[in-house]
């Protein structure tokens, strides 16, 4: 069975690669390479099933969406994926998770830090709401926040009262994006809190360090990869984000619309070609930023990519 199902592996990637015209782009001999190396390849049992689930969860969708961009690869993909609307929509949602992913490093690590090293009454009703956003449709939770925002709303009366508007802005946008990707930073760093030993700080105390070279020097190195993959996470959570900022923002082009509300927009007018290019950009924006940051994090980490 394992055979048959390594023979349609192999017959999937040769029909997702030949769809795709390499020819060109310096990458026909490495799709070679790669075909050669997965007709060679023995699948043990393990081998095989992460192959088809990684296969068929990750990059069947993928290539599905290259091949149809490659069809106009060189009709007019660079005119569509750079119209004003397009670009503005990607500046907005990438700026947007950006902000969202900082605010959120900042916050996520008070509060992982005061779970940890605190008790308090309390206490584990806050832990498990930290994991709400998880549990809570994004459409809710954009009703949710458009009710406490508004200028209706609890906090956005007070906020309208100094001119400052939230629901229907780009600062509902971000703080959409903060509500939804908050979990991440705070559960990649709960962990390391809690491995962390209290006996490296009461050393470098006793050695006349001030509380912040403590910090410094002792407690945030280690804490580095953890804020990255939470970063990372966060990020990648945010700019995906549908369901609850279509409610808190305008969806104005040009003004606080989002590249997924844009897709959206182009698939609910039959215009397939547009949103594929665009969903397209986009991926390959949040290829290039993660590759980033995972390099950043191999760096810091002393792991040289091999």
């Amino acid at each position: 069975m394992i055979k048959f199902f390594h023979k349609i592996l192999i017959f999937i990637l040769e029909k997702l690669t030949s769809s795709i015209d390499f020819n060109g782009t310096g990458l026909s001999d490495s799709v070679h390479t790669i075909r050669k190396k997965v007709r060679n390849l023995k699948f043990s049992g393990p081998w095989f099933f992460t192959s088809f689930y990684f296969v068929f969860m990750l990059i069947l969708p993928i290539f599905s969406l290259l091949n149809t961009a490659s069809k106009n690869l060189f009709d007019n993909f660079w005119e569509t994926a750079t119209e004003p609307v397009a670009l503005s929509a990607y500046t907005v949602t990438i700026s947007m998770a950006f902000f969202a992913c900082i605010f959120n490093a900042f916050f996520g690590f008070i509060l992982a830090w005061v779970l940890v090293r605190y008790n308090f009454p309390g206490k584990r009703l806050l832990d498990a709401a930290v994991d709400l956003p998880f549990a809570l449709p994004t459409s809710v939770a954009g009703l949710t926040l458009a009710t406490v925002y508004s200028d209706q709303g609890w906090i956005g009366s007070f906020l309208s009262n100094f001119g400052i508007q939230i629901v229907f802005t780009k600062l509902g946008i971000l703080v959409a994006m903060t509500f939804v990707s908050f979990p991440f930073v705070v559960r990649t760093l709960q962990p390391v809190l809690q491995e962390m030993e209290i006996e490296l700080e009461e050393a470098a105390w006793s050695l006349g360090a001030s509380p912040w070279k403590t910090f410094q020097k002792v407690i945030f190195p280690p804490l580095i990869p953890a804020i990255l993959t939470g970063l990372t996470l966060a990020f990648s959570r945010a700019i995906g984000e549908y369901g609850s900022i279509v409610i808190v923002s305008s969806n104005i082009p040009l003004k606080d619309l989002i590249a997924s509300v844009l897709i959206f927009q182009n698939l609910e007018q039959y215009d397939y070609t547009r949103a594929t290019v665009i969903g397209t950009v986009v991926l390959l924006l949040s290829l290039l930023l993660l590759l980033g940051i995972n390099f950043l994090q191999r760096k810091n980490t002393g792991i040289k990519s091999i």
